[in-house]
Order: C-alpha cells, then sequence, then structure tokens
C-alpha cells in the first residue's frame, strides 16, 4: 500500500517537506510505503477547460507535463497528504493546477480517488494556513475522499528555509497525522 506526499512548494526540502516528512516517518514506522513527490518547481499547466477528459475518460490529461506524468501514480496510491506553503493566502499555483486537473481527470474517469484517504498540510509566515487547508480539502470532498485529522490543524508556522524544524506542535501534529492515517488504512484493510 503506497502513500503519496505531494509537495506543493517549489523549494524541495523546505519547511513543506520537512513537514511531510514527519508523516510519512510515522507510517514508515507502521510499515507503508511512502513517496515524497517534489515537482513544483517544474512548469505546469493549468486546467484549459478544454473538454479532452471528458471525451477520453481513460485518467488521461491532454497537457502533456509532470501532473500528466503523476495522474497514474496518484490513482495508484491508497492515500494522498497534500502539502502547500501559503502564496497570497492561498496554495501555490503548481498545487492548484494539480488539484484541478487531477481532479477533472479522475472524476472522467470512474473517479479511482473515491474513498482514498486525504491530508492537507500547510505552511505560513503568520497567516493564510486556514483558507489553504480548506482548498486543499475540497479536493478530498469533491472526489470522495476520506479525510483524516490530526491532534490540531495540520499546519506549521515558518519563513525562512528549515524554520519549521523549530515548531514543536507542528511535529507533534504532524506525527499524529501520520499515526491516525496508519491506523485509519489498517482498518479499512481489513
Amino acid at each position: 500500500m503506497t502513500i503519496l506526499a505531494i509537495n506543493g512548494s517549489p523549494r524541495a526540502g523546505g519547511n513543506t517537506s520537512i513537514m511531510l516528512e514527519w508523516a510519512l516517518d510515522e507510517l514508515t514506522k507502521e510499515g507503508f510505503n511512502s513517496e515524497l513527490i517534489e515537482r513544483a518547481s517544474e512548469p505546469v499547466q493549468g486546467c484549459l477547460s478544454c473538454g479532452y477528459c471528458f471525451k477520453a475518460q481513460d485518467g488521461t490529461c491532454k497537457i502533456d507535463d509532470p501532473i500528466n506524468e503523476l495522474i497514474p501514480k496518484v490513482h495508484k496510491a491508497r492515500a494522498l497528504i497534500m502539502g502547500s506553503p501559503v502564496y497570497f493566502a492561498d496554495l501555490t499555483p503548481w498545487l492548484k493546477a494539480f488539484i484541478d486537473r487531477v481532479g477533472l481527470v479522475s472524476l472522467n474517469a470512474g473517479n479511482p480517488l473515491k474513498r482514498k484517504i486525504g491530508a492537507a498540510v500547510v505552511v505560513a509566515r503568520r497567516a493564510g494556513h486556514v483558507h489553504t487547508y480548506d482548498s486543499i480539502n475540497h479536493f478530498f470532498g469533491i472526489t470522495e475522499m476520506i479525510t483524516v485529522g490530526s491532534s490540531y490543524w495540520n499546519l506549521g508556522v515558518a519563513l525562512e528555509p528549515g524554520q519549521v524544524a523549530k515548531d514543536e506542535e507542528a511535529q507533534r501534529t504532524m506525527r499524529n497525522l501520520g499515526k491516525n492515517m496508519a491506523w485509519l488504512l489498517k482498518k479499512i484493510a481489513r
């Protein structure tokens, strides 16, 4: 069973990565395979509303870029953790393109995301966490995924690279998220 963590930050190895890794560490301890995807520095195109996925209904998008390459991997995963730093009070443009395109392609291909497990993770300097968290969770709701919570909101406070490592509450929250996700995945697998 594979768990994918999608880092929506263009800064690989940054604060969002650190947060995602804390959750993945716990999932690995519980025996799950996990993978952190860090491709948000690569140029992507947002949804063009071209209708291709409505006609093809095969889980593909007409746009040939990194998002299209990730769609089969997302469809095969059992769980998805999506993280974003806050960019102007919302998620990054890369993650927004990912959500729009993966969502539409999936809904038009029999919705292979239905009843998979999802969790949102957000990092910000001061504010915008809740709106960004909500934006990601809308994706999970619309695609009929099951969201997992933690002991607090899945958020961290940081600006400088690596600064989130000093946020002890964020680390506890992310580790609890990983444990909760592992528990739910084991219950569902029975």
